[in-house]
């Protein structure tokens, strides 16, 4: 198998837009499932900042019942990892938390991959539950544990680039 660089705009990866996807095709790496929840892929989404880069293990939400599953459920999101939810399209409207156990923070990015918003999201348990909407279209988002954007100095025109392996 060998690395394949993909920036995040050109990722489509079998993704299509929010309504009717059809099933999902064969996954292109490792996967992971949860105990009760859909399989994700496993990636690695490289974070450029005028810093420095940052590695992060990922699991890929690309259908419509991964992204609306998400990190739910999770009582621990190991640091340097998180989810990448990706779309085939540009996409508006928010993410909410209900039943998400972990504060999370949530970069949104472009067909570019530069990311146009960060938000921090508290986990939600009843309804109602916020909505966590950047108020500009995205191609996709990244979910990290709270505040470590922050802590690695990521911003909003901070480029993302995801890492899929590929037979």
């Amino acid at each position: 198998m060998r690395a394949v660089c993909i920036a995040l705009a050109v990722t489509v990866i079998g993704s299509s837009g929010c309504g009717g996807e059809a099933a999902n095709g064969p996954a292109h790496g490792p996967s992971t499932t949860t105990s009760s929840g859909p399989v994700f892929e496993q990636a690695i989404a490289v974070v450029e900042t005028d810093k420095g880069a940052v590695r992060l293990d990922v699991e890929v939400a690309k259908t419509d019942e991964q992204r609306q599953f998400g990190l739910m459920f999770r009582e621990v999101l190991p640091p340097e990892s998180g989810m990448v939810f990706v779309y085939g399209s540009d996409h508006t409207g928010g993410f909410w938390m209900k039943n998400t156990l972990i504060p999370l923070s949530i970069a949104f990015y472009d067909a570019g991959g530069r990311i146009v918003r960060i938000l921090d999201m508290e986990p939600c348990r009843a309804d109602p539950c916020p909505l966590y909407d950047p108020g500009v279209a995205y191609r996709g988002a990244l979910e990290v544990n709270r505040g470590a954007f922050r802590r690695w100095g990521v911003r909003a025109g901070d480029r993302i680039v995801l890492k899929v392996a590929v037979a």
